[in-house]
């Protein structure tokens, strides 16, 4: 399935760039390409530091970050579209900085969110593989057995733990 997206993303590319560039020519075509992607790159500074400046206001006052996590999120998935070269990424990733398209996708972004955190803490403790706990008693190899008298009695055993110290 992704091999499928992938190879849907790059027909729709190379044909949305073949229609530009046959309809405006080449060199409007790459002139358009450089523009979107140094405007997309003005956009997402902007954007980017209104977030942070959000996030460090969530912060002073202690309520939760969620909402600028998220945009902080959908910032740099953006970003990440606007750096790949043509229409239909830097359309998408236009549509990712902007913030009402934010304000859409930030429910899903944060849902999303609530289910990984909520399967990684459930399943944190009981992925340690030891299996079942089993109460018992260390021996330690290391202590020796207890020496045979000449007779073949042994004397007092020694303690479980080894000698105590004077």
């Amino acid at each position: 399935m992704p091999v499928l997206i992938v190879v849907l993303y790059v027909v729709a590319e190379l044909a949305a760039v073949i229609w530009v560039g046959s309809a405006i020519g080449v060199l409007a075509t790459l002139g358009l390409l450089i523009l979107g992607s140094v405007l997309g790159g003005a956009l997402l500074r902007h954007e980017g530091r209104r977030t942070m400046q959000a996030l460090r206001a969530s912060q002073g006052t202690r309520t939760s970050p969620a909402t600028e996590l998220a945009d902080g999120a959908l910032l740099g998935v953006g970003a990440f579209l606007l750096l790949i070269p043509g229409f239909v990424s830097d359309l998408l990733g236009m549509l990712l900085i902007l913030p009402p398209t934010r304000a859409l996708l930030r429910p899903v972004v944060k849902a999303s969110a609530a289910r990984r955190v909520q399967v990684v803490g459930s399943t944190l403790w009981t992925r340690s593989g030891r299996g079942q706990v089993v109460d018992g008693e260390v021996i330690d190899p290391e202590v020796p057995a207890p020496k045979s008298s000449k007779l073949g009695l042994r004397g007092a055993p020694e303690p479980p733990f080894g000698r105590s110290r004077p």
